[in-house]
């Protein structure tokens, strides 16, 4: 099978650089894949699980907004946030949920003004970042 040449870049780091046979990722106007051979494209990315496979094994990542490009059988995702499923911290992410999840209910109720928005957000990343950790488990020491 061809495979296509994946790059995930933030602002710190080159979270990771190989040739895999697929990704999937959380696009703005709706999830994606990405197959050797693609056709040239640039898309916007939302916080969301990124998942790519090569041969049997799978690999899951959190990861914030930003862009992908596909070019020359290369995907190239710059996000402000990448984590690798064994870099999660489960009990970090639970208590940024539950943090999350208290100020959306203090704006509905008014008891509280806040950006709903960002607190949005907040409860996005927390529940992708808890998705992904579950999900990529599996073969990762900690």
């Amino acid at each position: 099978m061809a495979r296509i040449f994946l790059e995930i870049i933030t602002p710190e780091r080159v979270v990771v650089s190989e040739e895999v046979d697929i990704v999937t990722a959380p696009g703005v106007e709706g999830e994606f894949g990405v197959l050797a051979n693609h056709a040239p494209m640039v898309a916007a990315v939302k916080i969301g699980p990124l998942r790519y496979r090569v041969g049997d094994r799978e690999e899951w990542l959190a990861i914030s907004g930003g862009f992908c490009k596909v070019s020359e059988n290369k995907i190239t995702f710059l996000v402000e946030a990448a984590e690798r499923a064994y870099e999660i911290d489960v009990e970090r992410a639970l208590r940024a949920k539950e943090r999350a999840e208290k100020r959306l209910q203090e704006y509905q109720t008014k008891a509280e003004q806040i950006d709903y928005a960002r607190a949005r957000a907040a409860l996005q990343r927390a529940l992708t970042r808890l998705l992904v950790a579950e999900k990529g488990k599996a073969g990762h020491p900690r």
